[in-house]
């Protein structure tokens, strides 16, 4: 059999341990069919097809980004980009402009939205305010989702348009930031940001996919070839539209909201169910909040805030019933847990109905169950991931953000946060993704954590925690191979192998053969999925 793209001289990291490296691939049409030297695999080449040679760069298999919100991160990128901004004043002058272009075609119930403002960043580190936006956006609606997405920041005219005031009560799950007379500050906690979200005119099945289109380009330029997605049923509306339209091309794994289970139930889907390009992957449930607004369920108060424990944003009774109606219909479960209550909660949860699976179906294969982050954990709770063959979700990005943020909030525990070493040393599957837009969708600053813990720019003596450190053969793993266990396509995807999907990221170097400030210093040099180029910089 004749080859139709053959890549030589180049240094190929396949992730099987049966054959880990080698100099030259073929491929034909969308599958690998042959690793090997130069030669033999330029002797395969058929008439017409395409010879390249790498020029020393590194090929590993294509990365996966198994944690990602895909129609929230596409919508912002039309919208105000507050991503880590310094200041509050620099927040401040990005909406005001916003609130210019605005003014002259916007009608005054156009919502200005943004995203990435984190108040843990700038001087003082106070939650803004409502009046901060009156301001400089008083005369439309202005809703700007924190970094975490567990915070909003609205402003007056927000709160009015959706009713909110002194007498609006908390819904259960969230909180209204209020002043020392009760009025609401401006500052929305877990499900409270529904209470003005939910007034907010959603876009349009065309918008989405249009956006869509603009983040998936993005994704190829960043080396990814797949994505585990988070959002709702639009999103997944819209990745079909691009499907059944022959335009997608990135293997999505859709996961379900926790509130739409009763519907995947009563029409028959499993996870598994789909092709190759989309497919269902678990049902999502919350069960807390996240570190930066301080809603992460923790089992002791956070450090200075002897009353504050977090949120419990799904009591664990109807996480168990959620759980164990999916498990019953043959969905597994994804569920985020940041806090170490949270965890030890959802382990608990998992330990149950792997009891109903092994009692009621023993015959079954064991669903493949996550936690999403995994964040901090108490430290008697770490050996219960690979006891209950729970795939542990973490983003490693969101270590070398948080680190100051774990220190002052969660002290002496934070030696137990973002653990990658401890958790992979129980056995457990440990995979990576970046939580987007919570972190850049880029991979690369991933690895980079994930071996260094540190941001690209700081002093490597400075790691936190370095203990916890992997090593890049165990990053790549942890964006490739383990992300296709953890969705059960490891026969078809995730290493380099004959017959496996043609799915490469494709470097600038030898990635395995560089310092960490080389590694910083890494971009993606070309991306291939079903072996076509998707991006390409030679």
């Amino acid at each position: 059999m004749t080859a139709t793209l053959v890549f030589t001289n180049g240094h190929i990291y396949t992730q099987e341990p049966s054959r880990p490296g080698a100099t030259a691939l073929a491929i034909r049409d969308n599958k690998i069919l042959a690793l090997g030297t130069n030669d033999q695999m330029k002797a395969l080449l058929g008439p017409g097809g395409e010879w390249i040679d790498l020029a020393g760069r590194a090929v590993t298999p294509g990365l996966v980004d198994a944690h990602v919100h895909f129609q929230w991160y596409a919508i912002n990128l039309t919208r105000v980009d507050l991503f880590e901004v310094p200041t509050l004043a620099e927040a401040l002058r990005r909406v005001a402009a916003e609130a210019a272009r605005l003014a002259a075609s916007a009608r005054p119930e156009h919502w200005l939205q943004g995203r990435g403002w984190s108040q843990d960043l700038w001087p003082g580190r106070g939650f803004p305010t409502a009046a901060d936006l009156d301001q400089v956006a008083g005369h439309l609606p202005v809703y700007l989702s924190h970094k975490s997405g567990h915070a909003a920041w609205v402003n007056s005219r927000a709160l009015r348009l959706a009713g909110v005031d002194a007498h609006t009560p908390d819904p259960a799950g969230g909180q209204i930031q209020r002043d020392a007379s009760g009025q609401p500050t401006g500052i929305l906690f877990e499900t409270a940001m529904n209470l003005v979200a939910d007034h907010i005119p959603p876009p349009s099945q065309a918008q989405i996919v249009a956006a869509m289109r603009q983040a998936q380009a993005q994704c190829w330029q960043a080396g990814l070839t797949g994505l585990h997605d988070f959002d709702g049923r639009e999103s997944f509306l819209a990745l079909q539209t691009l499907h059944q339209n022959g335009e997608l091309g990135l293997r999505i794994v859709k996961n379900i909201p926790a509130y739409r289970v009763e519907h995947a139930v009563g029409v028959g889907l499993r996870s598994g169910f789909g092709d190759d390009w989309l497919r269902i992957g678990g049902v999502k449930i919350f069960a807390d909040g996240a570190l930066g607004p301080r809603t992460a369920l923790m089992i002791a108060p956070y450090e200075g805030e002897p009353h504050n424990r977090g949120l419990a944003v799904t009591d664990k009774e109807e996480m168990m019933s959620i759980a164990s109606q999916a498990s019953a219909a043959g969905l597994s479960v994804t569920i985020h847990a940041i806090g170490d209550r949270a965890n030890h909660d959802v382990l608990d949860v998992y330990e149950a109905v792997r009891h109903e699976e092994a009692t009621q179906r023993p015959q079954a294969a064991p669903l493949r169950h996550r936690i999403e982050h995994v964040q901090v954990m108490h430290p008697d709770d770490f050996a219960r991931l690979a006891q209950l063959n729970v795939i542990a979700s973490m983003q490693p990005t969101h270590a070398t953000s948080d680190r100051e943020m774990a220190d002052r909030y969660w002290g002496a525990r934070a030696q137990y946060s973002y653990a990658w070493r401890t958790v992979q040393q129980t056995g457990a599957t440990l995979v990576f993704g970046s939580d987007c837009p919570i972190e850049a969708i880029a991979p690369l600053p991933g690895i980079y954590a994930a071996v260094t813990r540190t941001r690209p720019g700081q002093d490597l003596a400075q790691s936190w925690y370095p203990a916890q450190c992997l090593t890049l053969d165990e990053a790549i793993h942890a964006f490739t191979r383990a992300a296709a266990i953890t969705s059960g396509q490891e026969a078809r995807q995730g290493s380099i192998a004959p017959g496996k999907l043609a799915d490469l990221t494709i470097y600038d170097r030898d990635i395995y053969q560089v310092a960490p400030a080389g590694l910083a210093e890494t971009q993606i040099a070309a991306t291939v999925v079903g072996g076509q180029f998707k991006y390409r910089t030679w």
